[in-house]
């Protein structure tokens, strides 16, 4: 069959592996452990936003899930008396392949006790200074997911009205009205992802952080109006390359979410996916205070080389396996 040859160049991959040993010796040099978790699981995630691909396993009459990040099973580790852990995995998406996605990728995720969500973008831009180094010509900048909004789009995500959001979007990228459905959160990560991320980090880290309540997932809420998460992103050259919470313990917060999402997903006429009892039981049992995030490696590589897409920044996409 042709096309066997690799998308990425030897050279490439030769910094690529550079890249996972600083990655690890970075680490190293925390006393972070390093772990490994399953890329199988029983229940995969319930968030809208996210795709899931299962497969079914002899004997086993319901479906395993691949992970679409490791994060369940780290949580089950730190509520069992792990201390700090990162793990270098392969996480699954069934999303369009494209420049910057591929259903099958690598990520770099840890979790550091009593951190929270602020001490961790500390961490973060530590790391990603050391892989990162040559690329980033200026200092580091953090911008609340308003003030965002506002220097990038003239708008207040919070304040602005359904209509003006759906309009913005009509007008800048052609979505029509059933474009979001009728859903905020919906319209605002369209909006954040086609026009307001891409302006983000120009030869810098740009931070991201305080978003709306509605987008927590697994993070905790921070005091104040409007109600906001202790989540954060980080971008670098208009690329998106990771997701931080302060992470939320209450195992009944976050039954609900789970719950909630559940009911999206059939108002949109989106596949169920069962929840993960046994994290909400690790959470009963205690989760640590604590924050993680999970850093997508192979848009690190793809920046770190000047390549211009993830298929020459790593051996093989979904297209060429």
């Amino acid at each position: 069959m042709s096309g066997w040859r690799p998308g990425a160049s030897l050279a490439v991959l030769a910094k690529r592996a550079r890249l996972l040993a600083e990655t690890r010796a970075f680490f190293a040099d925390r006393n972070v452990l390093e772990v490994e978790t399953p890329l199988l699981a029983r229940a995969g995630v319930t968030d809208v936003h996210l795709a899931s691909l299962s497969t079914r396993l002899a004997g086993r009459a319901a479906p395993y899930y691949l992970q679409t990040s490791p994060e369940y099973a780290m949580k089950r580790l730190l509520a069992a008396g792990s201390g700090d852990i990162y793990q270098i995995c392969k996480a699954f998406r069934d999303e369009p392949s494209g420049r910057h996605h591929n259903p099958e990728f690598t990520l770099i995720e840890w979790y550091r006790t009593g951190f929270d969500h602020l001490a961790l973008m500390d961490e973060v831009e530590a790391l990603l200074a050391r892989l990162l180094g040559a690329q980033l010509r200026h200092p580091a900048e953090r911008l609340s997911y308003r003030e965002a909004f506002a220097r990038e789009l003239a708008l207040d995500p919070f304040e602005a009205p359904l209509e003006a959001l759906a309009a913005l979007a009509a007008g800048r990228l052609g979505a029509g009205a059933g474009a979001h459905g009728g859903d905020r959160d919906t319209l605002l990560e369209l909006l954040m992802g086609a026009l307001v991320g891409p302006a983000l980090g120009a030869s810098r880290i740009t931070f991201i952080h305080a978003y709306p309540a509605s987008q927590a997932a697994l993070a905790r809420l921070l005091p104040g109006s409007p109600a906001r998460a202790a989540r954060f992103e980080a971008y670098v050259d208009g690329v998106e390359l990771c997701n931080g919470f302060h992470e939320l313990g209450d195992a009944a917060e976050q039954r609900r979410r789970f719950e909630a999402d559940r009911g999206s997903r059939a108002a949109a006429g989106l596949p169920a996916v069962p929840i993960d009892e046994r994290l909400l039981g690790a959470l009963a049992a205690g989760l640590p205070d604590s924050a993680g995030v999970a850093l997508g490696f192979d848009r690190v590589v793809m920046l770190s080389t000047g390549v211009d897409s993830l298929e020459a920044a790593m051996p093989f996409t979904v297209d060429g396996a």
